[in-house]
């Protein structure tokens, strides 16, 4: 089974929350509200992007990567999609 099927429920929480500070947000920028609460909740909704990047990338890391039943040719592959992916979440 894979991670984000076990870790489902903590993952699909950490979305909803994402989802209620993005709404949060627009409703903040449809109101006019002041500039830097509008600056604290997009630092608020990227914290929480991070978060569930890391969550999603470590279980990533430890079930495909460093998986013992996979081929070292497997292994590379795995870990050359996650410094894709890396490089471009980074960027």
């Amino acid at each position: 089974m894979t991670h984000t099927i076990q870790n489902g429920k903590s993952l699909l929480t950490r979305v909803r929350r994402i989802t209620g500070q993005s709404q949060a947000l627009e409703a903040a920028l449809i109101n006019q509200t002041e500039c830097h609460l509008i600056l604290q909740q997009i630092a608020a909704i990227r914290g929480a992007v991070n978060g569930l990047m890391v969550e999603v990338l470590e279980g990533h890391l430890r079930e495909h990567v460093l998986a013992r039943d996979s081929s070292p040719e497997q292994r590379e592959a795995d870990l050359d999609e996650v410094t894709r992916v890396l490089r471009s979440y980074l960027k």
